[in-house]
């Protein structure tokens, strides 16, 4: 089992701020010990400060954006500057303010149909791979958790059991009304991840957290508890109102 980690925080700020340090001390440990940083990044509104953070003083001037690669956990079946883009979201927001090489920024090109889509990414990822898995083992993973308990594009109902041999899937579904054809990293790379962080914030998520940290096992329900890197770390990252279903044994 890994090892789990529940940060609790006033509000979305102070989380936001607790969180750009956690990546930059990662950054600085993994390109210490590998000369690189792997990382994939999340979509929707929660990270979006914690990205404008990133592209700011310090952090611009002090991380080394050479050596850093990133990657999306997942992404909508459009173009790279459709304003539903997870890309597009990340691009505007933090990569397009900092130093990074062009060439260590890798997309979902959602332009695609979604199977090929699948495929080109599960090509990119092996790129970056050591040893006997087809993906690289990934030093920061970021996710975020939905008020259905999905997270990347993993939805309630979608196959819990997906084949060891696959790191990224075609996927169709229907969020918040906005039907899509989507792109999804799989488990078994983020499984395989040093670290993976998830944040929750607001009391709309308080059932899908208290569900997915405490609940019966339900994968199939509760799509987040399919995260669980062997030897690796999770960090949940919340604020005070995502957790009012949680015993106080965990607030304290």
């Amino acid at each position: 089992m890994p090892d789990t980690y529940i940060q609790i925080f006033k509000d979305r700020t102070a989380l936001s701020l607790a969180v750009a340090e956690h990546f930059a001390e990662t950054v600085t440990d993994a390109v210490t010990k590998r000369g690189r940083f792997l990382a994939t990044l999340a979509g929707g509104n929660t990270p979006l400060p914690l990205f404008r953070l990133l592209a700011e003083p310090p952090y611009r001037q002090q991380l080394p954006w050479s050596q850093m690669v990133f990657f999306w956990g997942d992404e909508l079946c459009v173009p790279p500057d459709d304003p539903h883009s997870n890309f597009k979201q990340a691009w505007q927001a933090w990569l397009a303010h900092v130093p990074i090489p062009e060439e260590n920024v890798h997309r979902i090109k959602g332009e695609l149909d979604p199977t090929a889509a699948a495929r080109d990414y599960a090509e990119q990822l092996k790129a970056f791979a050591e040893g006997v898995l087809a993906w690289p083992r990934l030093d920061w993973v970021l996710l975020g958790l939905g008020g259905d308990g999905h997270t990347a594009s993993l939805f309630p109902g979608s196959p819990a059991d997906i084949d060891a041999k696959l790191a990224a899937i075609r996927v169709t579904a229907d969020y918040e009304g906005r039907p899509a054809e989507r792109v999804s990293l799989t488990p078994n790379v983020f499984n395989a991840a040093r670290k993976v962080v998830l944040l929750a914030t607001g009391e709309e998520k308080a059932g899908a957290l208290a569900n997915t940290l405490i609940g019966r096992r339900d994968p199939l329900r509760w799509p987040a508890q399919r995260i669980h890197p062997a030897e690796g770390e999770v960090w949940w990252f919340v604020d005070e109102a995502a957790v009012v279903h949680l015993p106080k044994s965990f607030r304290s």
